[in-house]
This record gives C-alpha cells, structure tokens and sequence, in this order.
C-alpha cells in the first residue's frame, strides 16, 4: 500500500488526469439515465436508418428544414411537437433518430418522446451540422 502512496506522490498528473476521465465517463453515463437516450454519432445514425428502419425526425423550424434534411426526415417543429405528436404514434416502437441543428433543440424534443412513452429514442450528437460534415446526403424535397 506504501508504493501505491508513492507511485501516487510522484505521478500526480497521472493520477489527476485519470480521476477526471474517470468523472467524465460517470457523468455522461449520469446523463444517459436520466434523459432515457444517449447521443450518437452520424454514422450510427446510418445503421439505424439501414438495418432497423429508424425514424428520422427533424425538429428544427420550417425555413431551415428547406435549406437541406436527411432523407425521408419528418418534420416537426419543437414548438408543434406536443400537438402531432399523434403523427408518430405507428412508430413508437421504432428507433427515432433526433436530430436539430446542433443537438440542444433534439435533447428537449427525445425528453417529451420519453416521458410519452416511446422507447427507443436517440439524438443525433452534433445535430445536422455534424451530418453533414460526415459527407452524408442531405434533401432538400418536401
């Protein structure tokens, strides 16, 4: 036990560095419970899409949906959300891809998912500005 004192005297940085990682990774995880969904990347956001038929759902404001979606998105403002929420009642099983321009207006929109009751919610990290510095393709059709 004396060396461990040792080792940690005289690799302090090591060991602070480690404890704050440590921290990090526990407040994330934190994070995740208690929201109900966890962030993913553009990539993961494809997989969804490809392999388990995920909804995309899109919830920034009329004008910049023209300016350019991830196909097949649907559109629904936060601000409009409660009210069509009915919209997206045949896919409450399904994985719901959130996503916004840079992920604040998506993590308010998976909390109203959740505490209605869909299961399998994920916001896009980074919003559309992440998808489209991945090269993905982006619509920009009604």
């Amino acid at each position: 036990m004396a060396q461990f004192g040792e080792f940690l005297l005289n690799h302090w940085l090591l060991a602070s560095a480690f404890v704050v990682v440590l921290l990090l990774i526990i407040a994330v995880e934190m994070k995740r419970k208690v929201l109900g969904f966890a962030d993913i990347k553009p990539q993961e956001a494809v997989r969804l899409i490809n392999q388990e038929d995920a909804i995309t759902l899109d919830v920034r404001e009329d004008q910049e949906y023209a300016q350019g979606h991830v196909i097949n998105a649907v559109h629904i403002p936060l601000g409009l959300l409660d009210k069509r929420l009915h919209e997206l009642e045949p896919h409450k099983d399904k994985p719901i891809v959130v996503y916004c321009r840079t992920g604040q207006r998506s993590a308010q929109a998976g909390v109203q998912l959740r505490q209605q009751g869909f299961t399998r919610i994920y916001k896009l990290g980074g919003g559309m500005l992440a998808w489209q510095g991945a090269d993905l393709p982006v619509s920009t059709q009604n």
